[in-house]
């Protein structure tokens, strides 16, 4: 029986220093968009936990915060499809300007069933930041009104997304390498 290797780091795709970046230019558009609506960030777990600390200081106004916790991943690095709410909000958004922070679009699948879900609680506004997207990787047609960077179909880790538990704590975005 052959040796199972694990999953590495490969080529980073995306810099610290591109991220802290495009991070500064999503907070300032933010900032102007939302003017006089100060918004509710919805932060998708766990990957975008890392994202939305760095997009809140760059948001130039009081926003507050929330957290969803959604399953469609597992340990695989493809969408199942089938998506699960591990953890729900803590807060109502009748009348509410919500913003969700989602780390990665792949399939879209999870995110609209995420924004669905959102929807019928009677926001004011329900936009979407994605950090990044998988281009030609959507099965769905999403609003997806800010994005910090558009990827190519290739499994990624790092400032936040992981592979099983791992990489999440990487400052930069890089392909994995051994993953199937």
């Amino acid at each position: 029986m052959g040796q199972v290797m694990e999953p590495t780091v490969g080529d980073v795709v995306i810099t610290a220093d591109q991220i802290a970046a495009r991070v500064a230019e999503l907070g300032a558009e933010i900032t102007h968009d939302y003017a006089g609506r100060p918004p509710l960030l919805v932060g998708v777990l766990k990957g975008a936990f890392v994202l939305m600390a760095d997009l809140a200081r760059e948001i130039a106004l009081p926003v507050t915060f929330d957290f969803m916790a959604v399953a469609s991943y597992g340990a695989a690095t493809a969408s199942s499809g089938v998506v699960r709410i591990l953890k729900d909000l803590d807060v109502d958004l009748e009348g509410r300007h919500v913003l969700v922070v989602e780390d990665i679009v792949d399939s879209g699948l999870t995110l609209h069933y995420l924004l669905r879900n959102l929807s019928v609680r009677g926001p004011a506004s329900l936009e979407v930041c994605a950090f990044l997207v998988k281009d030609g990787q959507q099965r769905i047609e999403l609003p997806v009104n800010y994005v910090g960077f558009h990827i190519p179909p290739r499994f990624v880790v790092g400032y936040g997304l992981d592979h099983a538990g791992r990489f999440r704590h990487l400052p930069y975005i890089a392909h994995l390498d051994g993953a199937e």
